[in-house]
């Protein structure tokens, strides 16, 4: 297993620290000890970074890489209610914890979760956000009759009190307490609290929008003081914006806060002007305050991808954090009364999956909104079933964001240009929306809304896992490479062969090597592995790239999948025909393709030296991810042609572990002539561990920030996803005005 993380710190950046795990911490991660095969240390950027391979210790007990999944949830917080009429608070219904944890049973997945108790928060903790005049308030609630309740309510903004909300607000608090407890000593590696009241709208001496005390800002300071952490980041999905987190956090550089609601130029609540994009944070904090606000309802799935593609991701791999809370507000899903938006349940699995790559997969999701019981109920299981790393579901008909999502995305990536270094090559200047030049009259906006709020939707399919997660074919000198549950290629069937024997009559009739001939063999046992469902994922050393290639290609697509998405490591001309539009190859190279370039083949020439981390995060994240999930492939097949070729091994690291979120996870990997260290990272990232941290990123390279929006601008038209920012004409366009390139189909 390959592991990184927390404890000692080094000064590393000039930002902040990078800090690294012991030995005995990163063995708890999945509460069974390991020993130790080896220690490399890297140094990249002035940054010295650990990451420790890890084997099993006994031989005899089993593990899945991706279990330690925690869940909070107590029957306790659905024992308080609205005591009297209030049309803005009627929809904060105790319904809202019981139907989400028993959905999670009704699947089987709260079985699956480690159920980690709950506690009350002290007052100390408490006092971390809130003012003591304020706690002390909220105290005398309990013993309050009705009319005193309610005028004890009124001083503060659509919230209510109950005698007994003191105590369940104690209880999410010390939920998401307990959480961070469980996270950060290893005995789970993510996990979700499911609790009431919500957090993210209340102040310091302030309850707001049902929020009494605000858990993940707690939380999160709560973290910082006793892990000793220097990079948190926060992401909050919740459809309102969540005031109290930023309001918390606007001066302070160690907290990365990242919220997209619902705005409308400040018509929806809570009617802020700082909830806009142009409130970036304050002084030490400027930049640390990231605000995407949505200024259309009807936003999908599409959308929120455009987000985290294009401002999120980026943002926070730079940022490098050590911890990641989700604000998991379910308001933003179709069907909710609040948010009247159109992202399915599904998409907050894909979400969840996109942040687990980072902080090395130390995950803490807290609810907040979701007030649609059914997408509610959805959401959550999706998002825990992410944690729990089952296959992701299946995202069809992505493409490009609306246009009003596009200019709020264009306006955050221009307000942040000057703070984060990913951003720092574009021109990208601040465009008015469309939206704001004319208004939708008040009667239509109306009709809008109660379209959306009726919206019907299919329940979410079944993410079924195969049994094996990633079969290998490799030397038995190099087993003791992979992770224990990885299983190796065992004897090949006849009918494997007999298929095997096709493909090689009809492409290889000169080859003659029986490495390279037997290597035909396991590929294609491989694929028909994968196929019957047998392994989620597969792994080979091979003597020759180009022949497995262009065999799993030829066999995938005759009986596997309609459509391929293959990432190839190497300069040399792929064999791969992209003509018919079933294969979309993306190529990361140093020297550019002799062939004509389709709008399915996509050359990404980076620096002719080593790559550079950031460069190639950034064609990820800009490039690769957007393609891959619009292109929507059943297969994805990552080929290295020969060593590492220049790339880093954390790098790769990351980008397989990300691209587990396409294909429903599923993926062959066939390397050639590559380290122990490239092998190992592609089966430990295969089987489902989080990738080890890169560190906190400098800039991409100039000249690779031109070739990758070369690319971006020749190809957004046929690929929508890739669009971020809107010309001064209301056009989408790319942000270097770089003419694009003549290419076919």
């Amino acid at each position: 297993m390959l592991v990184a993380s927390g404890g000692q710190k080094h000064e590393v950046h000039e930002r902040s620290q990078i800090s690294h795990v012991s030995l005995k911490n990163a063995s708890a991660i999945t509460g069974h000890v390991f020993r130790a095969e080896r220690i490399k240390f890297q140094h990249r950027y002035g940054v010295l970074k650990c990451f420790v391979l890890l084997t099993q210790s006994s031989r005899e007990s089993s593990f899945s890489i991706m279990s330690g999944t925690g869940l909070i949830y107590d029957e306790e917080m659905t024992r308080y209610k609205l005591l009297w009429t209030d049309p803005v608070c009627k929809i904060e219904v105790p319904e809202r914890l019981t139907v989400s944890y028993e959905a999670l049973k009704c699947r089987g997945l709260e079985q699956r979760c480690v159920c980690v108790p709950t506690r009350q928060a002290t007052d100390e903790e408490i006092l971390l956000v809130h003012s003591k005049e304020y706690l002390e308030a909220v105290k005398q609630t309990p013993h309050m009759h009705l009319d005193d309740l309610l005028t004890f309510t009124q001083q503060y903004g659509d919230v209510y009190f109950h005698p007994n909300i003191y105590h369940c607000a104690t209880l999410a608090v010390g939920a998401a307490l307990q959480l961070v407890d469980n996270v950060m000593t290893g005995k789970v590696r993510n996990g979700m609290a499911l609790v009431r009241p919500p957090g993210h709208h209340s102040q310091r001496s302030e309850a707001n929008g049902f929020c009494v005390f605000n858990n993940v800002a707690i939380a999160a300071l709560y973290a910082k003081k006793h892990y000793n952490l220097n990079r948190v980041l926060i992401v909050d999905w919740d459809i309102h914006h969540g005031q109290g987190v930023q309001y918390c956090f606007e001066e302070d550089s160690s907290v990365l806060y990242f919220s997209w609601h619902r705005y409308e130029h400040q018509r929806f609540w809570p009617n802020l002007a700082e909830s806009d994009y142009d409130s970036v944070g304050k002084g030490k904090g400027t930049g640390f305050n990231i605000n995407l606000p949505w200024n259309k309802v009807g936003m999908t799935n599409s959308d929120y991808l455009s987000a985290f593609f294009h401002v999120l991701l980026p943002i926070a791999y730079e940022f490098d954090p050590e911890l990641v809370f989700v604000c998991a507000g379910f308001d933003s899903a179709i069907g909710d009364p609040e948010g009247h938006m159109c992202a399915s349940p599904e998409i907050f699995g894909h979400l969840t999956h996109l942040l687990m790559s980072l902080a090395e997969g130390r995950l803490c999701a807290v609810l907040e909104g979701g007030y649609n019981l059914t997408s509610l109920a959805q959401s959550v299981c999706q998002t825990i079933q992410t944690l729990l790393g089952d296959p992701t579901p299946v995202l069809n008909d992505i493409g490009p964001p609306c246009h009003s999502a596009l200019e709020s995305v264009h306006n955050v990536r221009a307000a942040h240009q000057k703070n984060w270094g990913c951003l720092k090559h574009m021109v990208c200047l601040v465009s008015e929306p469309s939206t704001k030049k004319c208004r939708v009259e008040e009667k239509d906006e109306k009709q809008e809304e109660e379209t959306t709020e009726h919206l019907v939707w299919p329940e979410p399919v079944p993410r079924d896992a195969p049994p094996v997660h990633t079969a290998a074919l490799i030397s038995k000198e190099e087993e003791d490479l992979l992770p224990e549950d990885c299983q190796r290629l065992g004897e090949i069937s006849p009918k494997y062969i007999e298929e095997a024997e096709k493909i090689r009559n009809k492409h290889f009739q000169d080859v003659t090597d029986e490495r390279t001939l037997q290597c035909i063999q396991d590929v294609v046992s491989l694929l028909e592995k994968i196929k019957n469902r047998e392994v989620r994922n597969g792994l080979a050393v091979v003597p020759d790239v180009f022949v497995s290639l262009k065999c799993a290609v030829e066999h995938a697509t005759n009986s596997l999948s309609e459509r391929i998405l293959v990432l190839f490591v190497g300069d040399d001309n792929v064999p791969v025909d992209t003509k018919d539009g079933r294969v979309l190859l993306v190529q990361i190279c140093k020297k550019e393709p002799e062939r004509v370039k389709s709008l399915y083949h996509v050359p990404v020439c980076l620096n002719k030296g080593v790559f550079s981390s950031a460069s190639v995060m950034a064609a990820v994240l800009g490039l690769l991810l957007p393609l891959a999930y619009e292109f929507n492939p059943g297969l994805v097949l990552q080929v290295v042609a020969e060593g590492s070729g220049g790339l880093d091994v954390c790098v790769w690291a990351q980008l397989t572990s990300l691209l587990q979120g396409v294909a429903q996870g599923t993926t062959l990997a066939l390397l050639k002539g590559c380290d122990r260290d490239m092998v190992t990272a592609t089966g430990v990232s295969l089987s489902g561990a989080p990738a080890p941290s890169l560190g906190p990123l400098d800039p991409p390279l100039a000249e690779d920030v031109e070739v990758i929006e070369a690319q971006r601008q020749r190809l957004q038209e046929r690929w929508g996803l890739l669009l971020n920012t809107v010309s001064e004409s209301g056009t989408e366009s790319g942000q270097m005005k770089t003419p694009p390139a003549a290419s076919s189909v």
